[in-house]
């Protein structure tokens, strides 16, 4: 049944390609989900995550938050058999969806994001950074916390690689709002070691409430929903 159903929705992406299906799957498809049990959901997102691309992966995530249990379902050993297959900004962003409220709701621990972090692999260093967006973005649920973010940030301070300073920026963004206090501490105790971009685009939103106040907006074009290069 599980593997029925990710067929069926994956026949569907096919046929309509230009389908937006992080925002919702046709009705038909989450009636059946939610005959299904958490587990059984888990395993049909686990099939269409294995998929190439990302709106299948976007299927996944949209098919575990339609489910009334299965998101609290989730737990590292699921969340790592779909980070093993990140292969870009965009597939880190769209796994961060999962574990980072996950974690925020303590099914994973922060031991387990920190090993994250310190992973030889640049997009599960990224990763860890990202997850730290749901602890802090109010609009997707996050209450601030000062703690959990700078104890991932502090692991990655010096990181140069390109895609780990753009998520340093937006972890650090983000938790202004929360501990504005905090992030300027962290930028004075690591100003040597971190990347100017953080440095710059860190300080011109703590300064002007923009990234870039020059281009006269904070925020990139997002090729989805919550997500930034």
């Amino acid at each position: 049944m599980p593997k029925r159903l990710a067929g069926d929705i994956a026949t569907f992406l096919e046929v309509n390609v230009g389908y937006r299906s992080w925002e919702a799957l046709p009705e038909p498809f989450l009636r059946r989900s939610r005959q299904l049990s958490e587990e059984q959901v888990l395993q049909a997102a686990l099939v269409l995550w294995k998929r190439a691309g990302h709106r299948y992966r976007w299927a996944a995530v949209t098919l575990l938050r339609s489910h009334p249990t299965a998101l609290r379902s989730l737990r590292w050993k699921s969340l790592e058999t779909m980070g093993d297959q990140m292969g870009d900004w965009g597939d880190v962003d769209i796994f961060a969806s999962l574990a980072g409220p996950a974690w925020r709701n303590r099914q994973i621990s922060d031991r387990r994001v920190h090993r994250w972090a310190d992973s030889p692999n640049r997009w599960w260093r990224r990763a860890a950074l990202v997850c730290t967006v749901f602890l802090n973005r109010r609009s997707v649920g996050g209450r601030g916390d000062t703690r959990r973010t700078l104890e991932v940030a502090e692991r990655l301070a010096g990181d140069h690689d390109d895609m780990v300073i753009k998520a340093m920026s937006w972890a650090l963004r983000e938790l202004i709002w929360a501990d504005r206090s905090a992030v300027e501490r962290f930028l004075t105790k690591h100003e040597k070691v971190l990347a100017a971009r953080v440095k710059r685009e860190v300080g011109n939103k703590l300064t002007t409430g923009l990234k870039n106040p020059r281009r006269g907006s904070g925020r990139n074009p997002r090729r989805y929903p919550g997500s930034e290069p």
